[in-house]
């Protein structure tokens, strides 16, 4: 099984909570704020490779549109080690239309992209719902105006996180993180480790009980003696 389909199998809190076992990333960075939702939290966990643009549409542009410039982001694709996610910054605050539609989830999707990602906003999102194509918005808008992306390639700033071109994104209904690529071949192992540990009060306390406080103490005292195990077994700032 691929890298990828390995990390898919969690959801994005249990990779964020074994990002922290490693201690490569601050607890209070790495991921994207409450301004970024998840559109389609029926749909599995999105993990690809960032392919970063930036968009704006409060103005017509100098030369080209966004349609225009759609083929050079997808031969952005190829660059990548994966699939591609999306991620755009809106330059316009607030946001003046939509970011992407059908037209461009579609394509973006049919060249093998995993999701998209935009601090603005997107439409036609029943169409972009029915081909299963995961997206993540600041919210919705029913025009496009002057669309047009005015860079491709460099560093965006989305949801509070900084995002560059080929950096590994993990996202589910409750946000998106970045996962750092000198651990990305251990999370997976890891994350079944850390789900296993938290089965230990899980299985408790969602039993048929009743529950009583020592045994839930006990429970929890066991996992936490899992989870220092753990720590100390991938932290990269051993002495």
């Amino acid at each position: 099984m691929s890298l990828l389909a390995q990390l898919a199998k969690y959801d994005t809190p249990t990779i964020s909570n074994v990002i922290e076992l490693f201690h490569v990333v601050p607890r209070n960075r790495g991921y994207m704020d409450q301004r970024i939702r998840c559109e389609f939290g029926h749909l599995p966990p999105m993990v690809g490779y960032a392919a970063t643009a930036a968009f704006r549409s409060d103005a017509p542009p100098q030369g080209g549109d966004a349609y225009g410039s759609m083929d050079k982001q997808l031969e952005q694709f190829a660059t990548l080690p994966g699939p591609a996610v999306v991620v755009f910054q809106d330059l316009d605050s607030p946001s003046i239309s939509a970011t992407f539609g059908e037209v461009m989830c579609s394509t973006y999707r049919a060249f093998g992209s995993a999701g998209l990602i935009t601090s603005g906003t997107g439409r036609d999102i029943d169409q972009v719902r029915a081909i299963d194509y995961p997206i993540f918005t600041g919210g919705t808008n029913c025009s496009h105006a002057y669309c047009h992306i005015l860079h491709i390639g460099l560093p965006v700033h989305v949801g509070g996180l900084t995002v560059n071109t080929g950096e590994l994104l993990h996202g589910d209904i409750n946000g998106v993180t970045r996962i750092p690529m000198e651990i990305a071949d251990e999370i997976p192992d890891v994350a079944r480790e850390f789900v296993a540990a938290e089965r230990i009060v899980l299985d408790y306390v969602q039993g048929p009980g009743p529950c009583a406080i020592p045994e839930f103490v006990a429970r929890r005292k066991e996992f936490m003696a899992r989870v220092v195990e753990l720590t100390a077994r991938v932290r990269r700032d051993k002495k």
